[in-house]
């Protein structure tokens, strides 16, 4: 686990201590086991970035705050420039980039996603809903049992509680927008 995961990781924890709630009422709340919970706050499973929505609104806080430990200001523009978004390190075969990180209360999480050949990423589900749009290379989507080829300009718009990943395809990079409604 990399740095920045267990920082997440410590501010879940402090954010449950400074309300004086045990492992298991949390877990309780999000639905998760005890000892699932436990990992997330040590750092030693990733926290999905619908969990960790759910926990900011649990706990009243901006998941930026939750990311990087300072909260977000803007409420009605967020501008951020190419190549300037916050670099979010969740998964080893993929690089994420928070397009509106600086926006606080926001209901949907605009994410620039590079896929990087030769790494096959896990099987993953969460709750919301999620649209994916091909930027560059070709990707593979795969959604429950169905496996989708996505090309520059090609979208897909599906329920991610099916367990799903994505693929860089000819073992190159590719990039793409996801937007997931929280």
């Amino acid at each position: 686990m990399n740095e920045k995961n267990k920082d997440i990781a410590t501010r879940v924890r402090g954010l449950r201590l400074l309300s004086g709630l045990s492992i298991e009422e949390v877990a309780k709340a999000f639905g998760v086991s005890p000892t699932l919970y436990e990992q997330y706050e040590k750092g030693e499973d990733d926290i999905p970035v619908s969990l960790l929505n759910e926990i900011s609104n649990y706990f009243g806080v901006d998941m930026t705050e939750i990311l990087t430990g300072t909260s977000p200001k803007l409420r009605d523009v967020c501008y951020v420039k190419k190549g300037e978004g916050l670099r979010v390190e969740r998964y080893d075969q993929y690089e994420f980039q928070s397009l509106a990180y600086k926006y606080a209360k926001r209901k949907i999480e605009p994410l620039l996603v590079t896929l990087i050949p030769g790494k096959d990423p896990e099987l993953v589900s969460h709750k919301g809903q999620e649209f994916n749009y091909c930027l560059e290379g070709r990707m593979k989507v795969i959604v429950g049992q169905d496996e989708y080829i996505l090309e520059p300009g090609d979208s897909l718009y599906f329920n991610p509680m099916i367990l799903h990943k994505m693929l860089p395809l000819d073992n190159k990079e590719a990039k793409f927008l996801t937007v997931i409604l929280l």
